[in-house]
């Protein structure tokens, strides 16, 4: 028995899932910490600070690009390329997730425009969001999630969406049937948001953002729920052709 438990308790070996993080001290948060726990490593490269991206992704497991400060319509080197290298796991079918900017990106690489709010709204802080039918298909989605964002974008030609919002519509969608953006944040820690709301509060004065209590607030009441979203999410898009140990 005790040897059975011990073989049902071990994690499976997977290949890595390439991260793709745009700040020297960022981390990938619960999505890291959630894939480690699901057998993947981690191969965490910073294109901003000159790390190239590779050519194929024969020897990972999938791919995640997440946020950042800069927009997806920054002319900066390291940003073309982040959007063309989006070919390599929608052209290798692999799991791709994009994060916020990393979303932004696949829509740019998908020819679909990303642009600030007509009336100059922002999304920083806790907001509603409500799941389409293929949302709805797919799995239960939270009720409130976080944002953090100054732009938007519109769904790209042959994506299909799966939650939307009041202010931006667009919050969640799918490309063929591995390639998944989303707009909000499920990945921060408690720490990494204290983070955020020190150094983001610069931005809280910004049209419809909330203010900082409201965030951290806003997490007691609605993370759980969260959490729980992006635990389901990340199996339907790493996992859904995998068995768990």
């Amino acid at each position: 028995m005790d040897g059975y438990l011990a073989a049902r308790m071990m994690k499976p070996h997977r290949p890595p899932v390439l991260i793709v993080l745009h700040q020297e001290r960022s981390t990938p948060g619960r999505v890291g910490q959630m894939l480690i726990e699901r057998g993947f490593s981690l191969d965490i490269r910073r294109p901003v600070l000159g790390d190239p991206l590779p050519a194929t992704l024969a020897r990972h497991s999938g791919a995640v690009i997440f946020g950042g400060p800069m927009s997806a319509n920054d002319p900066d080197d390291y940003v073309r390329q982040e959007i063309d290298w989006i070919s390599v796991p929608l052209s290798e079918n692999k799991p791709f997730l994009g994060i916020c900017l990393g979303a932004q990106m696949m829509v740019r690489h998908l020819g679909g425009t990303v642009k600030p709010h007509a009336d100059g709204l922002t999304e920083i802080g806790w907001y509603p969001i409500a799941p389409t039918e293929a949302g709805k298909a797919l799995l239960p989605w939270p009720e409130q999630v976080y944002q953090f964002h100054m732009e938007g974008f519109d769904l790209p030609q042959g994506a299909e969406l799966l939650a939307q919002g009041s202010i931006y519509p667009n919050q969640a969608f799918r490309y063929q049937e591995r390639a998944f953006g989303i707009q909000f944040h499920a990945e921060l820690t408690r720490v990494m948001m204290q983070r955020w709301v020190v150094r983001g509060a610069h931005r809280f004065d910004l049209p419809n953002a909330q203010p900082g209590r409201m965030h951290l607030e806003g997490r007691f009441l609605h993370d759980a729920h969260l959490r729980c979203w992006l635990s389901a999410f990340l199996d339907h898009v790493f996992c859904a052709d995998q068995a768990l140990a």
